[in-house]
């Protein structure tokens, strides 16, 4: 049997659900008007759910339109539909005996859009989604970032402090200017009788000033909170999507940025209304987009082979820490001295010990890079401390050189070593290993030439794809 998912997008205006294949495939599709009271809100999922369960759904993703704890899975908040209050987890996974997976809508779109949509590729991203409301989510590494529980919460960036209420209970946000609702009180205080908004670009080609002054109305305090977002985040790129989000794209292209550094990419979601079903489809997945998934990149080679090099640039390019055996044994060698090769060995086995104890301790969503030399243990240490530390995908870049040159620079670094590492008569026995060693093969591995400078694009996308996060 094949596995699927099934993905609930609970709207302001809509609730829309649908089968998802592991591929962000929707199979079957359903959408019903929202229940303007919140209590009725389950009841329209439940039914709506049921039409689509099949023996072959594994999982439940849903996405709730205000603040969740992804956590608890607890809805915290709620603007124009608030379901605070409500428990929705665990009333579904009762019914339905699936285990269910919650995250702001946003942050849903958001999950679909870096999968098969407009942000693919990219780590660091902004997505505002445009509609009843306005959401907002933020991903950094390739992951939807959530700072203390409630990152992104775009809308409610205040543009104006004057302006109208919120249903947050503040004025000015741009939610109050920017949204669907406020686009259709700019219209209506306008008097025109545009059924759309593409009625209103049509009329402001033809020269219509208060057709021109109702996109200004609309689009001006988006531009003001997208350039907060650069100032604040500087993403690779901002995501407008919702149903109005390519509008709101074509509406900004006369409002630029005042400042030349606010200037990131602007780009439509590419998935439109369906990005919210297929993100808490692949959501149910995996948890959270990968948010519960423990995952290590083991940088391995001989010494001399160029891991740390390797390490450091791919922590640059993902901002995942690297933990490294020179980098726990070298402050203990600088402050105990007259060391064999012996202790140092015994030293590095402790040491290896402390990483992976660290791995073990972390939360569930950590990254970690190792930069270590993995054969001078046996394979079945490795497994055991990948299995003790809760590992659940494990990526090996294997730093392959030749010998003579791996014996080439361990020689020409002898100088800037602390004593307790092998000194010159350790080269012949080197270059030897160089030659013979192989990657450990504790999960899918990439052998990284190490004679050139690494391609960091190929390493980078090759790690999102073994992570599951492409």
């Amino acid at each position: 049997m094949s596995e699927l998912a099934i993905g609930v997008d609970i709207g302001g205006t809509n609730i829309r659900t649908a089968l998802v294949s592991k591929r962000g495939e929707i199979l079957k599709k359903l959408s019903e008007r929202t229940p303007a009271d919140p209590r009725q809100v389950f009841e329209r999922v439940e039914a709506m759910v049921k039409q689509l369960d099949t023996a072959d759904v594994v999982s439940l993703g849903v996405g709730i339109p205000g603040r969740v704890d992804i956590t608890n899975r607890s809805v915290l908040s709620g603007g124009i539909l608030n379901l605070a209050g409500m428990d929705l987890v665990d009333q579904l996974e009762t019914s339905f005996g699936k285990r269910v997976v919650i995250e702001n809508d946003c942050g849903m779109a958001l999950i679909a859009e870096m999968s098969i949509g407009a942000a693919k590729g990219f780590q660091s991203v902004a997505m505002l989604t445009i509609g009843t409301g306005i959401g907002g989510a933020v991903a950094q590494d390739g992951r939807i970032y959530h700072g203390h529980r409630t990152a992104g919460q775009f809308g409610h960036i205040c543009v104006r402090e004057d302006g109208p209420e919120c249903a947050c209970g503040r004025r000015g946000c741009v939610e109050t200017f920017s949204s669907g609702t406020a686009l259709r009180r700019h219209i209506n205080e306008a008097g025109l009788s545009a059924a759309s908004i593409a009625d209103i670009f049509e009329m402001a080609k033809n020269g219509d000033a208060p057709a021109r002054a109702v996109l200004h109305a609309w689009a001006a305090p988006l531009r003001i909170a997208l350039d907060n977002i650069a100032a604040a985040m500087d993403p690779e790129v901002i995501l407008l999507g919702g149903g109005l989000g390519s509008d709101a794209v074509q509406a900004l292209a006369d409002l630029p940025a005042v400042a030349p550094w606010f200037r990131p990419t602007i780009l439509p979601a590419k998935l439109r209304d369906d990005a919210g079903v297929i993100g808490a489809g692949l959501s149910a997945f995996s948890g959270t987009f990968g948010c519960t998934e423990k995952n290590v990149v083991l940088v391995n080679g001989v010494p001399a082979s160029g891991k740390s090099h390797l390490a450091k640039l791919l922590s640059q390019r993902t901002g995942w820490p690297v933990l490294s055996l020179d980098g726990i044994k070298d402050p203990f060698l600088q402050h105990i001295g007259g060391v064999d090769r012996e202790f140092n060995r015994t030293l590095g086995k402790a040491s290896y010990q402390a990483i992976w104890s660290a791995i073990r301790e972390a939360p569930a969503g950590s990254t970690f890079i190792i930069d270590a030399w993995f054969g001078f243990q046996p394979k079945t240490v490795l497994e055991a401390y990948i299995k003790g530390a809760g590992v659940d995908r494990v990526a090996e870049l294997w730093c392959k050189v030749p010998g003579a040159v791996a014996g080439d620079r361990y020689g020409r670094r002898l100088k800037d070593r602390l004593p307790g590492h092998p000194g010159a008569e350790y080269i012949p026995e080197l270059v030897a290993l160089a030659d013979r060693a192989e990657p450990m093969q504790c999960g899918p591995s990439m052998i990284v030439d190490q004679t050139k400078e690494p391609d960091m694009d190929d390493v980078t996308a090759w790690i999102s794809k073994v992570f599951g996060q492409t």
